[in-house]
Parts: C-alpha cells; sequence; structure tokens
C-alpha cells in the first residue's frame, strides 16, 4: 500500500511540474522572455578575430561585458580588441591561442585566471572546415578538424566550469551547426566534429541540471550557413526556408538567446522541423526531399577555406 501511494505521489508529482513547464513555455511564446544582465561578466569568446567571433564580442562591449579574446590570428584579435574597446567594453584583453592544443589552452586559461578572473560566460566559437570530400580529406586535415570544432570545447570546459560550479554561477554557449543535427555531403569530418559537439554540451548540461547547479547556464547554437566567408560559395537550393543567413542577424539572435538562457537555438527556424521530420520519415522520403530542397549539393560551389589553404 505505502509502495503504491510512494508511486501515485510521483506520478502527480510529475504531472503537475509538467503543467507549469507547458504554461510557462506557453506564456514565453507570446511575450519576451527576461533578459539577463550581463554587465560586468567576464565573457571569453573563442576565435573572436573574425566573423562571427568578432561580431559576438562587439555585441557583448555594447552590453557592458569584460570581454576576454581568444584567437590563432595575433593581428585580427588585437583589432577586434581595438574595435570591442570601442564599443564600450568594460575591458578587454586579447590572448593568441591554439584552441586545437590542449597544453596552449590549459597554459593561456591559467594566464586569463589570474590577469582578469574567473570566466563566467565561455563562448565556444572557433571552428574550421576543409570542405572536401571524405575520401580527398587528408587525416591530418580530418585531425585539425576535430580538434578545433569539438576537443577544444572539452579542454576550454575543463579549464572554466570549475570556477562555476564553485560559484554556482556561469553561461557555457556552444557555437555549434545545422550539420550537427543532419548530416551533409561533402562535410563528413564537419558534421563529425559538430555532433561530437552538440552530444558532449548537452550531456555537460545533464550533469549540472542532476547535480542540482541551478546556476549554470547552456546554450546550443546550431545555424545553417552565415555569410562569413566560411562557407563561401555555398549554395542553397530553397532561400525561402533555408536562407544563407547574414551575420548581424545570426549574431542578434544567439545574444538574445544567451540573455534569455534558451537551451536551444535553431536558425532559421526551418531547422526545428527537419529535426522533427528525420525522427519519423522514411529515408527514401527523406532523401527526396532532400533533393527538392537541394540540400545535396550544398558544397559543390564550395571556395571558402580553399581561398586559405
Amino acid at each position: 500500500m505505502a509502495l503504491k501511494l510512494k508511486s501515485a505521489k510521483k506520478l502527480f508529482t510529475f504531472l503537475g511540474r509538467s503543467l507549469l513547464a507547458l504554461l510557462e513555455t506557453a506564456v514565453f511564446t507570446m511575450i519576451s522572455k527576461p533578459r539577463k544582465n550581463v554587465a560586468g561578466e567576464i565573457v571569453l569568446i573563442t576565435g573572436a578575430g573574425s566573423g562571427l567571433g568578432r561580431l559576438l564580442a562587439l555585441k557583448f562591449a555594447q552590453l557592458g561585458s569584460v570581454l576576454v579574446l581568444w584567437d590563432i590570428n595575433q593581428e585580427s584579435n588585437e583589432e577586434t580588441c581595438k574595435m570591442a574597446g570601442e564599443a564600450g567594453a568594460r575591458r578587454v584583453c586579447a590572448y593568441t591561442c591554439d584552441c586545437s592544443r590542449k597544453e596552449e589552452v590549459y597554459r593561456v586559461a591559467s594566464q586569463v585566471k589570474k590577469e582578469v578572473g574567473d570566466v563566467s560566460i565561455l563562448i565556444n566559437n572557433a571552428g574550421i572546415v576543409t570542405g572536401r570530400k571524405f575520401m580527398d580529406c587528408p587525416d591530418e586535415l580530418i585531425e585539425k578538424s576535430l580538434d578545433v570544432n569539438f576537443k577544444a570545447h572539452i579542454w576550454t570546459y575543463k579549464a572554466f566550469l570549475p570556477a562555476m560550479i564553485a560559484n554556482d554561477h556561469g553561461h557555457l554557449v556552444c557555437i555549434s551547426s545545422s550539420a550537427g543535427l543532419l548530416g551533409i555531403n561533402g562535410l563528413a569530418d564537419y558534421c563529425a566534429s559538430k555532433f561530437a559537439a552538440n552530444g558532449f554540451a548537452e550531456s555537460i548540461f545533464l550533469e549540472t541540471f542532476a547535480k542540482g547547479q541551478k546556476g549554470i547556464k547552456t546554450t546550443i547554437v546550431c545555424p545553417f550557413f552565415i555569410k562569413t566567408g566560411m562557407f563561401e560559395g555555398c549554395t542553397t537550393g530553397c532561400p525561402s526556408l533555408l536562407p544563407i543567413l547574414e551575420p548581424e542577424y545570426a549574431v542578434r539572435k544567439i545574444v538574445d538567446a544567451i540573455l534569455q538562457e534558451n537551451l536551444y537555438l535553431y536558425m532559421p527556424k526551418f531547422i526545428y522541423f527537419t529535426v522533427f521530420l528525420k525522427s519519423f520519415l522514411p529515408v527514401k522520403l527523406g532523401l527526396l526531399l532532400g533533393e527538392y530542397l537541394g540540400a545535396l549539393n550544398v558544397m559543390d560551389g564550395f571556395t571558402g577555406s580553399r581561398k586559405k589553404n
């Protein structure tokens, strides 16, 4: 009898909390969630020397954050540092760091903790793309892709998460990709790294949730192609549903998701629908839809990283 009462209590508690969660979701669908204040927060952005990383730095500078900028390119990172200072950042520090090297991540992280303080918002943004078919991609480039796009997240979490746990305060941001949700022809190594980054970020979120560390937030961002030059030459077969995103729009949405402490952000919204369709559509129908949307040929005109190579 006692066991039945305990089971019933557990069930009603679950149903009650589920109802409240649904109600909260419904309310925030109609009105915007409140945005948190990040003035004075120490925000570390990897890959801050250009593209999305630079724009994120400028946005957080306008919000009065203390910025820690990491990039492998010292010159471009210093340029971002100067721009962020002019944009209103409370303080800006630039560090040259190759995020693909664990020892270097740990060394520079230690320097940041001594010179700036405990990072409270960690944005793993650094990324590379080879743009080559799997069999045409040298092993060293595949390893580099995994090192930068995925393993770097592990090392930065190892370096900065302990202080967040101790303070029960922090925000972990994974700039991933829609290629971490759906396989893309011509992006095998990139997809592997982004799927891994997604799974890792979700797992750490669940670890902090299970331990009751409610002050540590997670945001996982999965955009379609963004016009930063990284995927230059790539196309979309259906721009009305899958547009190539403007960087300013993407950054605005990313910062909003962080300030509202949303767990997931997929851009454009059609990505939510494609992930849903993938869960139940027959494979042949899914492939037909991919052909119709031009999703099987998005990398055909790719020139992005070949220029850099």
